[in-house]
């Protein structure tokens, strides 16, 4: 199962970017467990200079921007021919 984190304090870029990647899950009718992280600290564990950021299985993906649907599933995808 995917684990995909979404870095950000909450705000309408973070939320948009955590209904993106839930569209994508089910889109692709993949397991994934979804994390909202608003800590600031643990946020700045991804070395990231800004939000929203986008995580998936521990690895950065995307910082400082919303992807879109389409691209978050090729992250998705690519993420799962890893496993």
């Amino acid at each position: 199962m995917l684990t995909i984190k979404i870095l950000g304090s909450g705000c309408e870029n973070c939320k948009k970017l955590a209904y993106l990647a839930e569209r994508a899950v089910i889109h692709l009718g993949v397991e994934a467990e979804i994390i909202k992280v608003t800590d600031y600290k643990d946020i700045m564990a991804y070395n990231i200079m800004s939000t929203p950021g986008l995580v998936i299985n521990e690895k950065l993906v995307s910082a400082g921007r919303i992807p879109s649907q389409d691209e978050i599933a090729v992250l998705i995808t690519t993420e799962l021919e890893k496993v």
